[in-house]
């Protein structure tokens, strides 16, 4: 038996104005989601605990089979693992975005206008970040390289206590277009961490990156954004949890991460961008590459969808919908027929990033389990949160849901 899960990140969502009072899910056409929904249980489950910040981390954690409440130290560390980056047990570690603001001269009164510095070019952040490490060679802190506009940043904080009581960041995604002032930095270390930011948008100003992104009307990676604080990781193996090997293909940092401290071997896909335009077919042709090789279990993460809810364009998330539908599932399913094995399809968020607010709440999400070796019968329904809670009122606890998947 083989295992898939597949994830489309942010893909659930609320009923929207811009879309007659539907959701993204509603309107999509998905004719290979909604084939499957008569064949496999349809149901909801709920991934973030009400307690832990709605996002991928926490999500991803729960998708992998890792209750968040006793896993979760940070998003952070979590994609400082997948850069290779070597953390003490007493760093903390902060995702450092590159954002556009607005230029008043106060960095307080400033408006987070694209939490991805208008989706920069990894050959950009790239020049941009080595610039920045050697500005900032002074200060106690290392910086690591990451995807386009997700980079990290590591402080080495002494003595502080592994849980850092009080210190409070704001994802910059949650706050589009608002004023800075009243998120940024709050408790221990914010003087610190407003330094930095300030810092990094007084020498961004003039990078030649910028002036040449500026003089194409493009926005400018003008500030460091410093956010999701936390600790080193540790995570129980997957393989002894489960005794399935597996590996993990997505775009994300984050993602790959998780699977390292699982055990879960990362896997790299030439021109995967964790946007709408990516490489959907050689992420597919990767995870049937890794299940015929060997693997038992593949995690098959697409970004799209919740990049899409940040950015509020309601056309532009059914697109993503579709075209993880027709360039993800389809041939999916196809390459899995070709295997010739029976296998196991979970396909889900990981939560919800509704449109009309632009960033992830705590909503349950709908799921599809198939079982090739046992597929159900079921007549008239659609793939849609809102026929999940018809036929799933109770949602399950996220993390509990890999175990009956694997495990039946």
């Amino acid at each position: 038996m083989k295992y898939i899960i597949l994830v489309g990140d942010g893909m659930s969502d609320r009923p929207c104005p811009d879309l007659d009072g539907k959701t993204p899910l509603e309107v999509a056409e998905k004719p290979e989601m909604d084939a499957l929904c008569l064949r496999a249980e349809m149901g909801q489950t709920r991934t973030i605990p009400g307690s832990l910040p709605a996002g991928s981390d926490t999500a991803n954690l729960s998708l992998m089979g890792y209750d968040p409440a006793a896993h979760y130290t940070g998003r952070s560390p979590l994609e400082a693992v997948s850069m290779g980056v070597e953390m003490g047990d007493k760093d903390l570690v902060f995702r450092c975005n590159l954002v556009h603001v607005t230029d008043e001269p106060a960095y307080e009164a400033r408006t987070m206008v694209s939490h991805s510095a208008g989706m920069i070019s990894q050959q950009e952040a790239e020049a941009i970040m080595k610039d920045l490490m050697a500005h900032f060679a002074d200060e106690p802190v290392r910086m690591a390289v990451g995807a386009t506009y997700r980079h990290v940043l590591v402080m080495d904080t002494g003595e502080m206590p592994y849980k850092i009581e009080g210190l409070k960041t704001t994802p910059p995604h949650d706050i589009l277009g608002e004023k800075i002032a009243a998120h940024l930095p709050q408790g221990p270390l914010s003087e610190q961490l407003l330094h930095f930011m300030k810092k990094s948008a007084a020498f961004l100003e003039n990078h030649p990156v910028n002036l040449a992104r500026k003089a194409k009307g493009l926005e400018t990676a003008n500030s460091i954004w410093l956010w999701g604080e936390g600790r080193k990781p540790s995570l129980t193996p997957f393989y002894e949890k489960f005794h399935l090997k597996g590996s993990v293909v997505s775009a994300v940092p984050l993602l790959h991460g998780i699977g390292i401290c699982a055990g879960l071997r990362p896997i790299h896909v030439e021109g995967a961008t964790g946007e709408l335009e990516t490489n959907y077919e050689g992420k597919v042709q990767a995870a049937l590459h890794c299940l015929k090789e060997g693997d038992d279990f593949v995690f098959l993460h697409l970004e799209a969808p919740d990049e899409c809810g940040h950015s509020g364009i309601a056309a532009d998330k059914v697109e993503a919908i579709h075209r993880l539908d027709q360039r993800v599932l389809k041939p999916l399913l196809g390459g899995l027929a070709d295997i010739g094995e029976d296998y196991r399809l979970l396909l889900l968020p990981d939560h919800a990033t509704p449109l009309t607010l632009r960033t992830h709440v705590h909503d349950p999400i709908p799921y599809l389990l198939y079982d090739s070796s046992h597929p159900q019968r079921h007549a008239d329904r659609r793939y849609t949160e809102a026929q999940a809670a018809a036929l799933c009122p109770d949602p399950s606890i996220g993390h509990e849901l890999i175990a009956r998947f694997l495990l039946g």
